[in-house]
């Protein structure tokens, strides 16, 4: 089920279209939903994928004012895939609704796809105090380090607050349905040829428990999901389909994962 208010404008008038549309995909976030739609800047619709709920966050989301897509398959990749497929905005944005990132730090990611100076940038998160665990930070070092090594893109997080043109992300053709989402979309975005930049974003800790990062045993099957997306990865000689080289990310945009 897919529930859109505030789509684009027809002949008759009504809200204007939305510049951003913000994929949030969201499993019991019910807590955390207030939070993360009043930080939304003017212009960005969120578009929350209700991935299974049992807390009433879609109802909720609704009640916001929020665009609702309903996404039984259980996995990240599958609510993440299903946001993008009903968006409709130029561009589109990717959050996690937990409350740890702030959605108003894509504008300047906005502003580098805009311009012209990125096709895919990625936020670098800046830990706060209890912000993140110990193993899923070394777990992430880990991965940006093989990243860098593989891609010569000078990554320092597969953040998950990203932003990219929505036409060039459907035709990446993600496959990945659960936590190897993510990294696909980087990987076949180094293949194609996109620019690809990184800048720091503030990470906080999240409100209620997390699925992946915040359990060993979840953090462990986003690893595996990630390690066959490096696989298939490593099978292919990294190339540029568009024609165009990675650039490095600008000087005044690099972040660094403290």
């Amino acid at each position: 089920m897919i529930s859109i208010p505030n789509g684009p404008a027809d002949d008759a008038g009504g809200q204007p279209a939305a510049l951003v549309d913000v994929v949030l995909p969201c499993l019991n976030e019910r807590s955390a939903l207030p939070k993360v739609l009043e930080a939304l800047p003017t212009g960005y619709r969120a578009i929350v994928v209700d991935n299974g709920s049992t807390d009433g966050s879609g109802a909720l989301a609704a009640s916001l004012g929020a665009a609702v897509v309903d996404e039984p398959r259980r996995g990240f990749g599958a609510a993440a895939h299903a946001g993008l497929l009903a968006a409709t905005a130029e561009f589109v944005a990717f959050c996690d609704c937990d409350g740890s990132l702030d959605p108003a730090q894509l504008a300047p990611m906005l502003d580098l796809v805009r311009a012209g100076r990125a096709d895919l940038v990625l936020g670098a998160r800046r830990p706060s105090r209890g912000a993140w665990p110990i193993h899923a930070r070394l777990a992430n070092m880990a991965l940006s380090r093989r990243l860098r090594r593989l891609t010569g893109i000078p990554v320092t997080d597969l953040g998950p607050l990203r932003l990219a043109r929505r036409s060039a992300l459907l035709g990446l053709d993600l496959k990945d349905r659960r936590s190897g989402y993510p990294l696909e979309m980087f990987l076949k975005a180094h293949s194609d040829g996109w620019r690809v930049a990184e800048i720091p974003v503030d990470y906080a800790p999240r409100l209620g428990k997390s699925k992946v990062t915040g359990t060993l045993r979840g953090t462990v099957t986003a690893l595996k999901d990630m390690a066959t997306q490096l696989a298939a990865a490593s099978l292919q000689t990294p190339g540029t389909k568009s024609g165009r080289q990675v650039d490095k990310p600008p000087a005044d945009t690099q972040g660094a994962t403290p």
